[in-house]
Parts: structure tokens; C-alpha cells; sequence
């Protein structure tokens, strides 16, 4: 999809002000798999300010969902928490979480609920925040 928008093949609304966003590097696509820019540029290409947080690239910290602990009870302070906090903090308060694994949106989505702030910041996919800026 990168390629596509930078060729100019998919076309994105130029006008678009997607304000702030945090990424949030996935454990599998990030660390494991050392794909960390393409993300970033498809953000950028969309018309996002992009904030890193502290803990990005290879030293991304986990959202919680990795090994399977989506599905085990966890006692405080949870993981999931522990990301969403570092990312508001260290990204001053995005508009909106990026994230690129459908495990992330669900433990990001879930932080944000928990803390009773997702009326003030999304959560979304990356290529949900492209989709939502193609130009008609």
C-alpha cells in the first residue's frame, strides 16, 4: 500500500487533517520481523503528524497480547495499561493510537476504554487511517 501511495497510484485527500498520531510498533511485524518505516510513511503520506513514543522500533514495548496473555487474567498493573500510559505521555497526548496487528488494536482499544479517555483518543489500524483519507 506504501508503494501505492507514493507512486501516486492510490490517491490520497490532501486536505485531510489527521492531527496527531502515536505508533505503536507491533511485536511480530516490529522485532521479529524488522519492518518498522513502512507504517510510519503511509502515516505520513495520509497526512499525520506522527509521534514516536519512548519505547519504539526494536525496543517497542508490548501491548500485552503477545504469548497468548489476551486471553489470561492479569492482575494490575496490566501491560496493555503500562503501553497506552507510555504512549500518551511520551507522545504529549496523540489524537489518535496507529497500530499495524488486529492483537494491538484490541489492547490499545481496550486501555483506552478502561480509562474512560476513548472519547478523546482513537484507536485504529493504519490501514484503516489510509482508507479513511483515499481521495474520491
Amino acid at each position: 500500500m506504501r508503494k501505492l501511495i507514493a507512486d501516486g497510484r492510490v490517491k490520497i485527500d490532501k486536505n485531510a487533517n489527521l492531527g496527531s498520531v502515536g505508533y505503536h510498533d507491533p511485536c511480530f511485524l516490529g522485532r521479529y520481523n524488522g519492518i518498522f518505516d513502512e507504517q510510519r510513511e503511509m502515516l505520513k503520506l495520509a497526512g499525520a503528524e506522527l509521534r514516536e513514543p519512548g519505547l519504539s522500533r526494536q525496543q517497542s514495548f508490548c501491548c500485552g497480547a503477545g504469548g497468548g496473555r489476551m486471553w489470561m487474567e492479569e492482575h494490575a498493573p496490566r501491560v496493555n495499561h503500562k503501553r497506552f500510559d507510555e504512549i500518551m505521555e511520551t507522545c504529549n497526548q496523540p489524537e489518535t493510537i496507529g497500530v499495524s496487528c488486529p492483537f494491538c488494536l484490541t489492547m490499545m482499544t481496550d486501555s483506552s476504554k478502561d480509562k474512560q479517555v476513548d472519547d478523546k483518543v482513537k484507536v485504529k489500524d493504519v490501514i484503516e487511517i489510509v482508507a479513511e483519507q483515499l481521495a474520491v
